[in-house]
């Protein structure tokens, strides 16, 4: 259920210094489903290929996994990085990047990289929660996944064309739909892994694995066909080996 209501903003009336004008916002309120995410998620084992190294290795990164309810119901908001990137290039992911000595922590990271890479006014944004570390070996990041909730949508577009190519706001009924879900095998060999192919993105890797958590921690996954398996295009395969 999605909660609605509104709040007051003052605004002054330009050139009427004195007068102020009050103006409604409409507020919706973080949905049940994402609260108890939230709380289940703070305490969520760790898979042992992603547990960050014991010894503190690693850069602290983080990510934004912002949900938000849109006209087919609830979404998440997805970038795709630019194919000329060195690191992760040209793959779908969720906003962030490292934690710099200025930011807030993981939060502040996550919610500035939305906002540099997405235009996002985090003001609009409620962090709910995060998730524990993940460490992704390959780019040497302990990230932490910040859970918010869009309860005042802003228009989204990619800010920093030299690090994004695109953003969509992917719903999750798209996401769960069995059409659209997939395992896909890495030329390397290792075990397939989950995938998602929806609004002309092929999400995989990092961010499909955590998606296919958080949407199975949720309530929302869907049986789907685990066999159907398929080869990581050529060209993904060549972006991927940059970083």
């Amino acid at each position: 259920m999605v909660v609605r209501h509104t709040r007051p903003a003052h605004v002054r009336v330009p050139g009427r210094p004195d007068d102020v004008e009050v103006v409604v916002v409409e507020v919706v309120a973080a949905p049940d489903w994402l609260t108890r995410l939230a709380a289940k998620a703070a305490h969520s084992p760790v898979p042992t290929a992603l547990r960050p190294p014991a010894n503190g290795a690693g850069r602290s990164a983080a990510v934004l996994l912002l949900f938000g309810e849109g006209p087919q119901g609830p979404d998440v908001l997805l970038i795709q990085r630019s194919s000329k990137g060195r690191v992760h290039a040209g793959q779908p992911a969720f906003p962030g990047g490292g934690v710099d000595p200025g930011d807030d922590g993981p939060v502040g990271a996550a919610l500035r990289e939305a906002r540099e890479e997405t235009g996002l006014d985090p003001a609009g944004v409620e962090v709910v929660g995060t998730m524990p570390e993940l460490y992704i070996w390959h780019s040497d990041n302990r990230v932490t996944p910040v859970l918010g909730w869009w309860h005042t949508p802003c228009a989204v577009h990619a800010a920093s064309p030299d690090e994004v190519e695109t953003v969509e706001r992917v719903p999750i009924e798209e996401l769960v739909d069995p059409a659209n879900r997939l395992r896909l095998r890495h030329p390397r060999g290792v075990v397939p892994s989950v995938a998602f192919r929806v609004r002309g993105l092929l999400v995989w890797g990092f961010t499909a694995g955590v998606l296919d958590g958080v949407l199975t921690a949720a309530g929302f996954e869907r049986p789907w066909d685990r066999s159907r398996i398929e080869d990581l295009p050529p060209e993904v395969v060549d972006l991927a080996a940059r970083g």
